[in-house]
This record gives C-alpha cells, structure tokens and sequence, in this order.
C-alpha cells in the first residue's frame, strides 16, 4: 500500500502563489506516474498537471502558463508551484500517484483564493 500525502495548501489572495507537495511513500517512487487534480463545489474532478516518471508534463488549459509540476525522485516526492492565482482556482487538491493498474490517492489539500 502506497500512502500519498499533500501539504502546502491554504488562502492567498487574487495574483498570489503557493506551492503544494506531495510525498509518497512508493519504494519505486520514480517508476510512478504523479499528478495533481483538484476538486471544487459543483464541478467535476478536473485534471490540473501531470508528470511522468521520465519528466514529461502535461497541464489543463487552465494551468498552462501559471502552475509547474516538477518531481524530486530522492524526495518520493512531487511539486505544483501555482502562480497569478485566481478565484476559480479554488478547490481541493489531490495527489494521484499511478503504477500500471495501481493508483493512490491523497487526502488533499484546501487551496482558496480569495481577497
């Protein structure tokens, strides 16, 4: 059983910026695929960024241009730094942590943006 556990969330105004970890407890972290989802009231679970486990990325097209996702293999552990936040990012965040038919998830993170 793989534990995925996120941090990093909280409340930042319009424009602001956050950086969310996540950390899992996979001994073949790197052979993971790591992605972040997020969650608000009344929507679909929606994709936010993806990265593989040989360093590819993929965003939303909400993501592109403002959040990075980036792995640290020695760390078991992944990053979304978001930047020029906005009210519509608001939401849980979730970690997702796939390996073949295995996927993991976290107890997410509360991320608000509000001024």
């Amino acid at each position: 059983q793989v534990q995925v556990v996120e941090s990093g969330g909280g409340l930042v105004q319009p424009g602001g910026s956050l950086r969310l970890s996540c950390e899992a407890s996979a001994s073949v972290f790197s052979h993971f695929h790591m992605g972040w989802y997020r969650w608000a009231p009344g929507k679909q679970r929606e994709m936010v960024a993806l990265i593989s486990s040989s360093g590819t990325t993929n965003y939303s097209d909400s993501a592109k241009g403002r959040f990075t996702i980036t792995r640290d293999n020695t760390k078991k552990t992944v990053f979304l730094q978001m930047n020029g936040l906005e009210v519509g990012d608001t939401a849980v965040y979730y970690c997702n942590a796939l390996l073949g038919s295995m996927r993991y998830w976290g107890q997410g993170t509360q991320v608000t943006v509000s001024s």
